[in-house]
């Protein structure tokens, strides 16, 4: 497959209009005059950016990661591909031993039985290692202490797909958790009452990554910086954000994305198993989620998971302001690098994953290519 005429953000996120050869799944060339292929696409007047990476996704198209089924997670991939989604990391709760397990289990057997649409590059466990105070929509009775023997039994017993794992790390046992566990898989500051010494003493410990920045965690005060100020202050630590505008505030978005810069923010979708349905009633680790206006709300108003996708936070964010190379960096190539993945997809390079995104000037999704094949056309 032959591209032409594009205008292509390249591996250094800059801009540059180029032809795109792809062969055998993966990126062949970029460059100018690359001769003939049995299919050619002219896409004068098109862009063309890296395929998104949804790190922290629990559920869409009415399906949910803990559902703990193959039709669950081919809904997820088949309905993210349609957002730009290529990659995704399907996301437990905060549930029973038996039912994280049960989740890892069905994520490994997708994984080498792949369904159609976005890939599965591993898990993101958000919980059960939290703070019972900033739960969020977490269910306070399966919240539990951190235990690196149940991480490590779990991680194993799926084959060691877990790339994520949440902590509260003023918890009980965190540090140990920490030590054992960082050479494993990312860990991530998470639904946590730490103030900004804990914090930024669990990143001395090995902590990596902050899962949904401002959200279930303490906020910033110019007297007590909080976990946020700690995170915003640690340049080694990169942050997922739910650029959803109801989340977070757009004034506050261009001030993160301003602090993170390029390489430190991660676009994420927290996306429960509404995103893609009409308001109306849900569910979320067994709890009900209400969702009107396409906000999810729990009965007593605690908000629940998001219903948006890294394509509509992605303009979001350039209507805002953010520079479109930044934001798109932020839901490649930087996820990509937070589970391990970045020397396959991420960015568009010769010998990487063919996966990409055609947007018209308006960024509208006009063609998802993913692994090579046209996987959706609008």
């Amino acid at each position: 497959m032959l591209l032409k005429n594009a205008e292509i953000l390249n591996g250094d996120f800059q801009w540059e209009r180029s032809d795109l050869a792809v062969q055998d799944g993966r990126i062949a060339a970029i460059g100018i005059e690359l001769g003939e292929a049995a299919e050619t696409l002219d896409l004068s007047g098109r862009r063309i950016v890296p395929g998104f990476v949804d790190i922290h996704i629990h559920g869409c198209a009415g399906s949910d990661t803990c559902d703990a089924t193959p039709d669950a997670l081919a809904a997820m991939a088949g309905y993210l591909i349609t957002k730009g989604v290529t990659s995704f990391c399907p996301t437990t709760m905060t549930i029973s031993h038996d039912g994280i397990l049960a989740a890892l289990k069905n994520a490994q057997a997708c994984m080498e039985n792949p369904p159609a649409g976005a890939a599965i590059r591993g898990v993101n466990m958000e919980g059960p290692y939290i703070a019972e105070s900033r739960k969020g929509a977490q269910k306070a009775e399966f919240v539990r202490r951190p235990d690196w023997r149940e991480f490590m039994e779990l991680n194993d017993a799926c084959g060691g797909i877990v790339r994520l794992v949440a902590l509260a790390p003023e918890c009980d046992g965190a540090e140990e958790f920490i030590r054992h566990v960082k050479g494993i898989c990312t860990i991530s500051l998470a639904h946590t009452v730490a103030d900004y010494e804990t914090a930024s003493r669990s990143f001395a410990l090995g902590i990596s990554h902050a899962t949904h920045l401002f959200n279930a965690m303490t906020g910033m005060n110019h007297r007590a910086p909080g976990a946020v100020g700690a995170v915003l202050s640690h340049p080694d630590v990169r942050a997922e954000i739910i650029c959803d505008g109801f989340h977070i505030h757009p004034a506050v978005l261009k001030i993160a994305f301003q602090v993170l810069g390029d390489d430190r923010a991660v676009i994420i979708s927290d996306s429960i198993r509404s995103a893609g349905l009409p308001d109306g009633v849900s569910e979320l680790g067994g709890q009900t989620v209400y969702v009107q206006d396409g906000q999810a709300r729990l009965a007593d108003g605690t908000i629940a998971g998001s219903t948006t996708n890294l394509l509509d936070e992605a303009r979001n964010l350039i209507s805002y302001g953010i520079p479109p190379e930044r934001v798109f960096r932020s839901a490649s190539l930087n996820p990509a690098k937070e589970i391990g993945c970045e020397k396959e997809i991420g960015s568009i390079e010769p010998g990487k994953s063919a996966d990409l995104v055609v947007l018209t000037p308006d960024w509208d999704l006009e063609l998802v290519i993913a692994r090579g094949e046209k996987s959706y056309q609008k």
